[in-house]
């Protein structure tokens, strides 16, 4: 150990855990179009846990050791060595939540920008998970997206007869 080794890595590690690969795989999810909305930082403290202060909302000082690491991970770590550490300590509950929600994190600024489709198939990819097991889930958050079906009354979805179900 060199003497300047101390000040190479994050002091606080305690190496891939579950909760730091949820948290560093939104991240990459919300840096992969080069921009990082509003609707996706909500998205974000939303599922990690944000807290109120005079009217703010930030990241709870929980979250905040946490993500400041997964930041740190994100700039220097390619998504393809990510992935070779996260998804071996990860359940298959896990990767599916994580799946999830960076589907939802996608989609929470409308349309998903080609660069998070490429991101999420490589993400299905690295956790081993078909796109065909992963449609029910995506039907339904592509679903819960849909504000369209308010507003349009001539949607698809909207028509006498239709009716929703999940297919596998």
């Amino acid at each position: 150990m060199g003497l300047f080794d101390l000040f190479k890595g994050d002091k606080s590690t305690e190496g891939m855990t579950p909760h730091f690969a949820f948290a560093t795989s939104l991240l990459y999810m919300m840096k992969s179009d080069g921009e990082m909305d509003h609707e996706e930082i909500g998205q974000l403290l939303a599922v990690l846990g944000g807290e109120e202060k005079n009217g703010v909302i930030g990241v709870g000082a929980n979250n905040r050791e946490l993500l400041d690491r997964a930041m740190k991970y994100t700039r220097n770590n390619p998504i393809e060595k990510f992935l070779q550490e996260a998804a071996p300590i990860l359940t298959d509950a896990q990767k599916i939540c994580i799946l999830i929600n960076l589907v939802d994190s996608s989609l929470a600024d409308g349309e998903p920008e080609k660069e998070e489709q490429v991101l999420f198939a490589k993400f299905l990819n690295g956790f081993n998970i078909s796109e065909e097991r992963f449609t029910p889930f995506f039907e339904v958050i592509s679903l819960k997206n849909d504000r369209s079906v308010f507003l349009n009354q001539n949607h698809p979805k909207n028509q006498p007869g239709y009716q929703v179900s999940l297919h596998v």
